[in-house]
């Protein structure tokens, strides 16, 4: 028996809660898919919802996704074609899930040009926090969708690499395969 609060839960946060997959029964939910890709870095996993990319994480994934959607298809397209040297900027429709704060920094990763680093510093003062550089680190670390988000590009103010999601090796190799393009 519903008691209300699904109904209230849905209508508050838009995010339906399937009661089956809370019962442990399993079900595919038609919206969401995910599917691998071999780069150059090493296994990514891309997921969507919606219409939308949710998710870009280093690894395999272990949910087991047959389907493979037009969106789907396009992101790979477009990361094979970055990876390559001959794409710059990613036209994909993004929907990370974050703080106000965190999408603002995110927001602004994207104006950093390719084969171009900024630092924590300058992307606190472009959202208007200049002395919020370490919670800028903090946004750049819980980027859920790197590369097409390029936190990558981020460095300290002293020059040295910082942090990376993928880890430095991979953070050093994509900054130099993007400055020989």
């Amino acid at each position: 028996m519903n008691s209300g609060f699904l109904s209230s839960f849905n209508r508050r946060f838009k995010s339906p809660v399937n009661v089956n997959s809370m019962r442990g029964i399993s079900t595919l939910d038609p919206m969401r898919t995910a599917q691998m890709f071999l780069s150059p870095i090493g296994t990514l996993t891309v997921e969507t919802a919606k219409g939308t990319i949710t998710r870009v994480s280093f690894g395999k994934s272990s949910k087991k996704d047959p389907r493979c959607n037009a969106l789907l298809k396009r992101c790979l397209k477009q990361l094979q074609e970055y990876f390559h040297g001959k794409r710059r900027t990613f036209s994909l429709p993004l929907a990370p899930v974050g703080t106000v704060f965190e999408r603002r920094v995110w927001r602004e990763l994207q104006h950093i040009p390719y084969g171009e680093t900024a630092s924590y510093a300058t992307i606190a003062r472009a959202i208007g926090k200049p002395a919020a550089c370490r919670a800028v680190g903090r946004a750049c670390a819980k980027n859920p969708i790197p590369l097409l988000i390029p936190c990558h590009r981020i460095i300290a103010a002293n020059g040295s690499l910082g942090g990376y999601s993928g880890g430095k090796q991979r953070k050093q190799r994509l900054l130099r395969s993007e400055q020989r393009t």
